[in-house]
């Protein structure tokens, strides 16, 4: 997992709490926001408001998964694929 160039944050679940990861994030000026494991040492301070951010974009993703058409990415071109993404985020936002 590497943090995209000029990143502020780096935001994920406890599964990527390693040293490797943390590490690199921090090397390219990325702010980590991972929950530290119940067996490490020294617990990590994070910004929690930030977390809960992360769960609502997770969800949103479960959510357009949902839509078949989108998950099995039925659409042959990119434009195509992008209108559809854009009704469905539509939909699901006047919900």
């Amino acid at each position: 997992m590497a943090a995209a160039p000029g990143a502020g944050h780096v935001l994920a679940d406890k599964g990527y709490d390693t040293d490797a990861v943390v590490a690199n994030a921090e090397a390219l000026g990325a702010r980590v926001v991972i929950p530290s494991k119940k067996n490490r040492r020294v617990e990590r301070v994070i910004d929690r408001n930030l977390y809960r951010d992360r769960n609502k974009v997770e969800r949103f993703f479960s959510r357009l998964k949902q839509f078949r058409r989108l998950a099995t990415r039925y659409d042959k071109t990119a434009s195509s694929f992008l209108g559809m993404l854009h009704f469905v985020s539509a939909l699901l936002w006047l919900r």
